[in-house]
């Protein structure tokens, strides 16, 4: 029996070759990304064997960039940007211009038109979030100072190529020379101010209604208790929303699942909607690298060997340097800037879409486009090793510094303020647990200090009456200065298990007799956090467990 299931075809051939590739990628401590377009080398017109359908391929890729953009709006934190928006805001503005000006000069070079040159260098400008929070997360940065500043110069690369997404096909007639040479200025403002008027509708629109109605749908069906529901509504959301700005609006699918996914981040529901839709969201991602991936030429590497060596010294050198100037001229020292310069050397999912539209609307030779997606593959892989640098320069700047206190007597070390209390307890981090243990605790009357790493935190400790030592508790005499030694006991409610048995051995070293309590999120963290000497190790889904057995025990639940 014969059968003809070119969508099927697709959709196995590509998951399960992003899967192979996907995991040689990990194993060799690759992004999976690379994987998971090579996949789609294989898959498209320029290797031998298996051709996959592209329209089919162009159709998942619209759901995949649709699923991609609800997800960079779900997770997009105006707290976040304000946070860091003295330094992200300028360093990317001015990181996208330096960029674009080097791919439009490459495009010239090349003998583009200026609408192929912009859509090459706004390509080149922009990295992807995906690989950068890979980066980070590995590297426990996110939460950091340098993790802030990165994502938040992500966040503002991000809404960038949003509007660039929603002004380009107004302006791609006159970026192609379609208005003539005696256009004026009102045949140039027209489409724009048509386009922007558009979204300006979809935007107020969202803001009134998509604001109420959403988050009460979604609340609504929360509370019928069905988690398929729930997901169905989800998805029903980004999708809806999405077509809908695209029918109503003629804004791009892109803009109106980002809104969407950003008017639900407001609800208190956002975090399950997350994970609930995210097996979803990464399946069809995937399938939008593969679909990205079958469009490229392999033998471009041959072809266009000078072009093509162009485009990645831009990509990880021309954007990264002008961020790392811009980071040393705000006074962030050397180490912050090597870590958003590592983070901007690669390009990503937005270059992808960017490429694609240009393309099809035919500003971007696809010559051009050839060049980007192969500069994407070679930047992503590159930048691992990139990252490795910064680990072992900052290793040994570390040690030079430490080396150059302990030599130059003259100018000894600033020792840390010692603590005066006694048969207290030491609290190691302020967060979600940390915070009630330390209110449970003065409420008592126990004394308290707190060593936590987060300024702000520190901060209103210090507002609050708390006794509080700011830093990394495993950093030296950080234990000894407060005086853990005469301490009634230490609690490690931090939540990284690696760090806490860290502080757990320093702790353990200046006395044999402290009663530790430590944190941990499984089997293997107690055994680790004991194995370094904690006396008790609790596992919040162990005693979450033992409470309600507890509950149940004791008749405290109602019955029917």
């Amino acid at each position: 029996m014969s059968h003809n299931t070119p969508l099927i075809s697709t959709v196995v051939v590509g998951l399960v070759l992003a899967f192979i590739l996907g995991t040689l990628a990990h194993r060799i401590r690759v992004s999976p990304l690379v994987g998971y377009l090579m996949a789609g080398v294989l898959m498209g017109p320029f290797t031998p064997g298996y051709v996959a359908n592209q329209n089919i391929a162009n159709e998942l890729a619209e759901i995949g960039i649709i699923l991609l953009m609800f997800g960079v709006g779900l997770h997009f934190s105006m707290k976040d940007l304000l946070s860091v928006r003295k330094i992200a805001i300028p360093g990317a503005v001015v990181q996208i211009t330096v960029a674009t000006l080097l791919g439009m000069g490459l495009g010239h070079l090349l003998g583009w038109p200026i609408g192929g040159g912009l859509v090459f260098g706004l390509a080149l400008s922009v990295a992807s979030t995906v690989v950068l929070l890979r980066a980070l997360q590995e590297r426990r940065l996110v939460d950091s100072e340098r993790g802030r500043i990165a994502v938040g110069w992500l966040i503002v690369e991000d809404l960038a190529m949003v509007l660039t997404l929603v002004l380009l096909p107004a302006l791609a007639g006159i970026l192609n020379g379609e208005a003539g040479q005696g256009a004026d200025l009102s045949a140039i403002a027209m489409p724009v101010l048509v386009t922007l008027g558009k979204v300006a509708a979809f935007v107020v629109f969202m803001l009134v209604v998509g604001r109420r109605v959403i988050p009460w749908l979604l609340h609504y069906v929360a509370h019928t208790g069905s988690r398929e529901l729930f997901r169905l509504a989800v998805f029903a959301i980004s999708l809806g929303v999405a077509f809908g700005a695209a029918i109503l609006f003629d804004v791009s699918f892109a803009l109106g699942a980002f809104f969407a996914g950003m008017i639900l981040s407001e609800s208190e529901l956002s975090q399950r909607a997350a994970s609930e839709t995210l097996p979803l969201r990464d399946a069809f991602a995937v399938l939008f690298f593969v679909s990205v991936g079958m469009l490229v030429d392999p033998a471009i590497v041959l072809r266009e060997p000078l072009p093509l060596l162009a485009t990645v010294l831009i990509i990880i050198f021309g954007k990264s340097i002008a961020a790392f100037g811009i980071v040393r001229l705000f006074g962030y020292p050397t180490s912050t800037a090597l870590t958003i310069s590592a983070s901007l050397a690669q390009i990503g999912e937005f270059s992808f879409i960017l490429v694609s539209l240009g393309v099809s609307l035919a500003l971007l030779p696809d010559r051009g486009r050839d060049l980007v997606l192969a500069g994407a593959i070679i930047s992503i892989m590159l930048n691992p090793m990139f990252f490795a640098l910064l680990d072992r320069f900052l290793a040994k700047d570390d040690a030079k510094v430490a080396a150059k206190a302990t030599a130059d007597k003259a100018v000894p070390r600033v020792p840390l303020p010692e603590t005066q209390l006694s048969n207290h307890v030491v609290l190691i981090g302020h967060g979600r647990v940390g915070k009630v243990v330390s209110a449970a605790l003065r409420q008592s009357g126990t004394s308290v200090l707190v060593i936590e790493d987060s300024p702000g935190l520190v901060e209103q400790l210090h507002k609050d009456g708390v006794e509080v030592l700011l830093g990394n508790a495993a950093a030296p005499d950080m234990l000894q200065a407060a005086n853990v030694a005469g301490a009634r006991g230490l609690l490690v409610a931090i939540p990284d298990a690696f760090e806490g048995g860290q502080i757990v051995a320093k702790a353990r070293a200046l006395s044999a007799t402290l009663p530790i309590i430590a944190r941990a999120h499984s089997e293997e963290e107690i055994a680790h956090l004991k194995h370094h000497g904690a006396n008790v190790v609790i596992m919040g889904e162990q005693e979450i467990a033992k409470a309600m057995i507890a509950q149940i025990g004791t008749g405290a639940v109602a019955t029917a």
